[in-house]
């Protein structure tokens, strides 16, 4: 089979090898599509620390080809999306209901403690019980399942409620995820701050009440200006200037989300009598869960999330460095491959 590996940073290779083998409770699946995220970029560059050689590939779904001795619950032709976090099931977290938290999780290709081989191959191994039956599905919708999950995860975390005000800072794919699920979650109002103009007018096509260029105003004089009290801030960007901006523009009992990816040295200005006396929280999000994930596919089942607009390009498994190069300059959105075919004629570089 062929699969994409980062040698060293900035660096991929297709390579040939042997079609990875079924453990007895794993399931082989021919990977159809798989979305290219930021983590990918961040390994390809060198930015997250793993160690070369990797295949990464994360954000995959495909058709089951081979089941291991030890599986009931799905047979070959069976069509699924796959959750790459693989929890340990023993520690306190995984009991708990917080896999995500697992003190020794793996990834299939994407950031955790141990990272296994990833999605960018023509095949895949893995556990039966990290996949959700996707039905008829399409597979280029059911790669969002995994991102779509984090989201879910997210949103999970500020106890929304019906009819408050949210800002999400960043119109990225992420971005415009959670602006969608925000509004099927019940918010009220939601605003997105994002400088691309391109962006911004996909934000208000997938759901934004409001949009701003934060190149042109100050969001936090802005914002409250348009729509009053902010009542939960996301930041969806990962930088330290846009967490203190999300931060300062919740008020009293207000919730700032931190989901973009900081870099790990990074540190944040704020008030401590603040979050005291006005009882502003700050939380964070990592990854998913199996019940996100499964939650994030029936979503995706019952047409309540648009994904179509969100991919922008579309590449075999050697076009994997360009849209690395692109996601680098912030040129479209979601980038999907296509590891067992060439990406649809019709739909390619739209």
């Amino acid at each position: 089979m062929n699969a994409a590996t980062l040698t060293e940073a900035n660096s991929v290779e297709i390579d040939e090898r042997q079609r990875p083998e079924t453990g007895s409770d794993e399931l082989l699946v021919e990977v159809n599509a798989c979305g290219v995220c930021t983590t990918d970029v961040h390994m390809y560059t060198g930015s997250l620390t793993v160690d070369y050689p990797i295949t990464p590939g994360h954000e995959s779904t495909g058709e089951v080809v081979a089941v291991g001795n030890d599986v009931d619950d799905y047979e070959v032709g069976d069509r699924v999306a796959i959750n790459p976090s693989i929890p340990c099931n023993e520690c306190r977290a995984c009991k708990s209901g917080r896999e995500n938290l697992c003190r020794n999780l793996t990834s299939l290709g994407g950031a955790a403690t141990h990272i296994i081989e990833g999605a960018f191959a023509e095949y895949v191994t893995v556990p039966a019980g990290n996949v959700e039956e996707i039905g008829d599905l399409d597979y280029r919708t059911a790669a969002f399942a995994e991102p779509l999950g984090c989201c879910i995860n997210g949103v999970d975390q500020i106890d929304l409620t019906s009819g408050e005000t949210v800002v999400v800072v960043g119109a990225g794919t992420i971005g415009l995820l959670l602006t969608q699920l925000l509004r099927i979650s019940g918010a009220g109002t939601v605003v997105v701050s994002e400088p691309e103009c391109q962006r911004r007018e996909v934000a208000l096509e997938v759901g934004a009440d409001h949009v701003i260029d934060p190149t042109d105003v100050d969001p936090t004089a802005a914002i409250p200006e348009l729509v009053g009290p902010v009542d939960v801030a996301i930041e969806a960007v990962g930088l330290p200037d846009t967490i203190e901006q999300a931060h300062e523009l919740t008020g009293p009992g207000g919730r700032t989300l931190v989901f973009g990816v900081p870099p790990e040295d990074a540190t944040v200005e704020l008030s401590p009598f603040d979050v005291f006396y006005e009882e502003r929280e700050i939380v964070g999000t990592y990854s998913l869960t199996p019940d996100s994930f499964a939650r994030a596919v029936a979503l995706l089942q019952n047409g309540r999330i648009d994904t179509d607009t969100l991919v922008t390009d579309e590449f075999s498994l050697d076009g994997l460095e360009r849209a690395f190069e692109q996601m680098e300059d912030r040129d479209g959105l979601k980038k999907m491959i296509y590891p067992n075919q060439q990406p649809p004629a019709h739909r390619e570089q739209r």
